[in-house]
């Protein structure tokens, strides 16, 4: 089940620069930041009432964000969508013709679990769904 737009995520050339200029626009501090291993990935998260703004910047060299950013240039890179019962929406997408860029759950950011839908079964965006770890 969908249960609201957790996130935007927007892909970033530099994680510093982009997080002073988010962190003056909300009037906001330091945002939480972290490096997601599995995504290769280094993230900072600025609440905006009950969602998120994440920026993303690639950790390494050849990364998906790395690609997304010498193709498109910086910008809006996926809508994430936070869900109950991650494997279950999976199958329900999947029966209703979505693709995936994987179907297995990996770790992202702030404790999620997540899976993306490809951009070709969801108008061009691509779509992330996330399901929060419970421990």
């Amino acid at each position: 089940m969908i249960k609201r737009i957790l996130h935007i995520g927007v892909a970033v050339k530099n994680l510093d620069i982009s997080s002073n200029i988010f962190a003056k626009l909300f009037g906001a501090d330091s945002p939480h930041s972290e490096t997601v291993q599995e995504q290769k990935s280094q993230i900072a998260f600025f609440p905006v009432g009950e969602s998120f703004l994440e920026l993303i910047q690639a950790a390494e060299a050849g990364t998906s964000i790395e690609k997304f950013i010498e193709k498109r240039g910086e910008g809006i890179h996926h809508l994430c969508l936070e869900v109950e019962g991650l494997e279950a929406e999976v199958k329900r997408l999947k029966i209703l013709g979505f693709q995936f860029v994987s179907e297995s759950p990996s770790d992202g950011g702030d404790g999620y679990r997540v899976v993306f839908l490809h951009p070709k079964s969801t108008s061009g965006v691509l779509i992330e769904l996330a399901e929060k770890i419970v421990r």
